[in-house]
């Protein structure tokens, strides 16, 4: 997967926002340290987390899964633009045959699929794949023929999420419990976030 961080919120807008609720604006820095102090005091540690929704952030992933997709879609404070299966399948309508199953039609099954590390799993989806591009070939529009897609089948898609959001998603995804792949999704974003605002989400992070 790529993950390419396209926009995010500067930290002095967050906490102007806190300064707000004090008129304390005298005391800011322009998101410097007195300001990333604040921040992290009154979003993290007093838990006053409204005030990190001023905080977005817009990413491009590319190269999920729709079953990581799926669970992705399951964060609600987020908006979500996914590549379409009904205008977009034409790449895969205009390939060969991905049979016999030999190393060099898995390397070009991996241009769509995402593979696990169980051999048996990735056959049958490869065998799904086959599947769906036979029923391209005999013109079943997009529409229908999309039904018989695999799971595994890569996507991409600009998620949008303020940083509060962030936070229970990188609480949760983090996790040695959650699915690996959404995991990593989870990893990849924290390493994809600006330096100076890494703070307000590392100590979330499940190492475990």
């Amino acid at each position: 997967m790529q993950i390419e961080l396209l926009s995010y919120t500067d930290l002095n807008i967050c906490s102007h926002a806190i300064r707000t609720c004090w008129q304390s604006f005298e005391k800011g820095d322009n998101g410097g340290e007195k300001d990333k102090e604040l921040i992290d005091r009154v979003g993290n540690k007093l838990k006053h987390a409204s005030t990190l929704e001023h905080l977005n952030y817009s990413f491009y992933i590319q190269g999920i899964s729709r079953a990581c997709l799926q669970e992705l879609a399951r964060h609600r404070m987020a908006s979500l633009s996914v590549k379409s299966s009904r205008y977009t399948l034409k790449e895969l309508k205009e390939m060969e045959s991905f049979f016999p199953l030999c190393e060099e039609n898995f390397t070009r099954a991996g241009e769509f699929l995402v593979f696990t590390s169980n051999q048996a799993v990735n056959e049958a989806s490869i065998y799904a794949l086959e599947n769906l591009r036979k029923l391209l070939v005999a013109n079943i529009s997009n529409d229908l023929a999309k039904f018989a897609m695999p799971e595994s089948y890569k996507t991409e898609l600009t998620w949008s999420i303020n940083a509060r959001s962030l936070q229970n998603f990188l609480a949760l995804r983090s996790s040695k419990v959650a699915l690996w792949e959404i995991r990593e999704l989870a990893f990849n974003i924290f390493n994809a976030l600006p330096q100076e605002h890494q703070f307000i989400f590392s100590d979330l992070l499940s190492n475990a």
